[in-house]
């Protein structure tokens, strides 16, 4: 992991102009030195004038893997940590996006499902957006089985927001209504992070990243200027948009598995548009 420094807010100078920023959710439990990439959201952030573009990419998406050919997405980051350890791994998985979208990624982090338990509760939980009704199938704790909830907003846990994420199942549209929940609830972790009661706490939560996050290539000086550079105008429900491109599942050869495969195939001319109109600025 990038070494984290001990900035305070008052010596820091506020971020601006605009980013690309890749955020790795990995399946990655404590001891394992390889995983895979769960949940890809790449953002691009305008600090100048405070709009924040975000597009979930899903993990069977078909890319192209140096020193392979063809594959899902999910599999670069655990095929290349098997081989070339935790940290190349990512790098790997950044590179692929990148490629993918044709745009350069500038910053990246990766989190597992106890990283975004510990960052949702070091804020003191988060309020979060259920757009649709959600049964919980596969939890990652048993006695979540079964749990409904109806559309509205709740207050939740770091526990629960790690299962609502992880759901799937039963949401419309299974990976892209799984998209929809992932947004709502980076869209909690951003308001109550910009709360003015959290600001101050900013530089101590950033010194504790390794609670947080597994790997990234920010310091402590980038993730506080950052949120320096948001928070004097922040309306998260006006300035965060969630773009959405489609896809269509088809059974191709995988040549890191070399035999056929279901993968996502993302619509090409509706990623371009996407990516040109919202990511390129």
């Amino acid at each position: 992991m990038t070494k984290i420094g001990s900035q305070s807010a008052s010596k820091v100078q506020e971020k601006s102009g605009s980013f690309n920023f890749l955020l790795i959710g990995s399946d990655a439990r404590k001891g394992d030195k390889a995983s895979h990439t769960d949940s890809i959201v790449l953002i691009h952030a305008d600090l100048t004038n405070h709009t924040y573009n975000m597009i979930s990419i899903p993990r069977d998406t078909r890319v192209y893997m140096s020193g392979y050919g063809y594959t899902k997405l999910t599999s670069v980051q655990y095929v290349s940590q098997v081989k070339n350890g935790t940290h190349q791994g990512v790098i790997d998985a950044v590179k692929a996006v990148s490629q993918l979208t044709g745009v350069p990624i500038n910053f990246y982090a990766e989190t597992n499902y106890g990283g975004l338990k510990n960052m949702v509760d070091a804020l003191g939980g988060i309020k979060m957006k259920v757009p649709f009704r959600v049964s919980l199938t596969h939890p990652w704790y048993p006695e979540d089985k079964g749990k409904v909830f109806e559309p509205g907003t709740y207050s939740f846990n770091g526990k629960m927001v790690t299962e609502l994420v992880h759901e799937r199942d039963s949401l419309p549209g299974t990976d892209y209504g799984r998209q929809r929940m992932q947004e709502e609830a980076l869209i909690g972790i951003a308001k109550q992070a910009m709360n003015p009661t959290n600001v101050t706490k900013l530089p101590a939560l950033s010194k504790s990243v390794s609670k947080f996050l597994i790997t990234t290539n920010m310091t402590n000086e980038d993730m506080i200027s950052f949120a320096l550079g948001a928070k004097g105008d922040f309306h998260p429900e006006k300035q965060i948009h969630y773009r959405q491109v489609k896809g269509q599942t088809e059974v191709l050869y995988d040549d890191v598995l070399q035999s056929n495969n279901d993968e996502v195939v993302l619509n090409q001319n509706q990623l371009k548009t996407v990516i040109q109109k919202y990511f390129t600025n």
